[in-house]
């Protein structure tokens, strides 16, 4: 069974339940937002997926063990500061901000997520961020989401937000909502970038943790800006059941595949945002593979061509050079075979079954030259496909990168 999903203007506060605040603490030089909590009214069931890279930041070593035990009722960030590679101190100042959150929000100090991003390597301004909670707390509000979203932001140009709402089997209407932060250090296998979901759905927490799973699977791992991945990067879930559905806990019924794929249009949608602000970007790039043998010989393919440097930089360049698509795929270790690959912008085909084909390079660099440029890959050898997003590698996200602490 399919339901309709419907996007609707808000974010993390269209749940039911939900509350959030931003505020200006005082962490950042700059004076900016960044600091941000998100609450539910009830304590939630909780799911997340954290980053891949050896080196972790204290604030998600803590936040992966409350997760882990099921429920989240806060979530706190702040940015500015990303509170790795500080030793014991750092782990320090990921209790005492929770230790003081949960104080003023009179709930369990294990309800709590902590996270951080910014400036790897300097110990966070604890005191600025322990004074800046009280004001955080009293801010709570049903409208304080993109407060939120602005206060977690870095180098992003931009707030990401999404909701949506969506009808279950017995008519009730849950919703779900988003925000998110990722500009620069992203790549698939959760980059640098935090995601957070607020839902009113009832889900046990093993239907959740399931399906956020599969779906950063098929949304956040599947974008790429520059390659590298971060210390700090998570998206957590939290579900407070206050839509009073039938608990779903069952990945196959009617409803979990309806909550499945509502979760996976606020992910990719959210994905999508985050690639077309990489650092200095231009443009969104989406990279279309179909014809695959199996969905990891597309996933293959697609993070590898638009993992590419030379790619990204061929679209800045607003250059259809299909050789440099074409060595990608050679590349991906996905098995292809070059007699039966294609490959395209948009409807232009470049390359087809082993040769390059005649194209007219003036209709080209107008789709190149457009916000979004769609490439279009077909393998020849299956009908599994997938798709990866990116953005393109321009001369400013050398400028922005070599003054990152400046």
């Amino acid at each position: 069974m399919t339901s309709t999903i419907k996007f609707i203007e808000n974010n993390v506060c269209a749940a039911k339940g939900f509350s959030a605040s931003g505020i200006a603490a005082g962490i950042k030089k700059s004076k900016k937002p960044d600091l941000a909590l998100i609450y539910s009214q009830v304590p939630a069931t909780a799911a997340g997926v954290f980053t891949k890279n050896k080196i972790k930041a204290a604030p998600l070593l803590l936040t992966k063990k409350h997760v882990n035990l099921g429920k989240l009722q806060a979530i706190i960030t702040n940015s500015g500061n990303a509170n790795a590679c500080t030793g014991k101190l750092g782990t320090q100042h990921a209790l005492q901000t929770v230790k003081h959150l949960a104080t003023q929000l009179a709930i369990d100090p294990k309800l709590i997520a902590v996270s951080s991003t910014g400036i790897i390597g300097v110990p966070l301004q604890i005191e600025t961020l322990l004074n800046g909670i009280p004001q955080l707390s009293t801010e709570l509000s049903e409208t304080g989401g993109s407060a939120a979203a602005k206060a977690i932001l870095t180098t992003d140009t931009f707030i990401k937000e999404v909701a949506i709402q969506v009808e279950l089997s017995n008519g009730v209407v849950a919703h779900l909502g988003g925000i998110a932060k990722g500009s620069g250090m992203i790549h698939p296998n959760m980059a640098t970038m935090l995601g957070y979901i607020t839902s009113d759905v009832a889900i046990s927490s093993n239907a959740l943790q399931q399906t956020l799973t599969q779906v950063v699977n098929n949304s956040f791992n599947m974008i790429s800006v520059d390659g590298d991945s971060s210390t700090n990067d998570m998206v957590l879930v939290m579900a407070n059941g206050c839509a009073n559905n039938p608990l779903i806990d069952d990945l196959n019924s009617i409803d979990g595949q309806i909550f499945y794929n509502a979760l996976l249009t606020v992910c990719t949608n959210l994905a999508k945002q985050i690639a077309h602000d990489g650092e200095g970007a231009s443009k969104l790039i989406t990279v279309n593979v179909a014809g695959a043998k199996t969905d990891k010989q597309a996933k293959l393919v697609a993070k590898s061509v638009i993992s590419s440097s030379l790619v990204k930089a061929a679209m800045f360049g607003n250059d259809a050079n299909w050789g440099r698509i074409a060595c990608a795929v050679g590349y991906s270790n996905a098995g292809i075979q070059q007699n039966k690959l294609q490959i395209a912008i948009e409807d232009l085909l470049l390359f087809e079954k082993g040769m390059p084909i005649v194209f007219s390079e003036e209709i080209a660099l107008e789709l190149l030259q457009k916000t979004e440029v769609v490439i279009n890959i077909d393998l020849g050898l299956g009908s599994e496909k997938s798709t990866a997003w990116g953005c393109d590698l321009t001369y400013d996200y050398v400028k922005i990168n070599a003054a990152y602490r400046t």
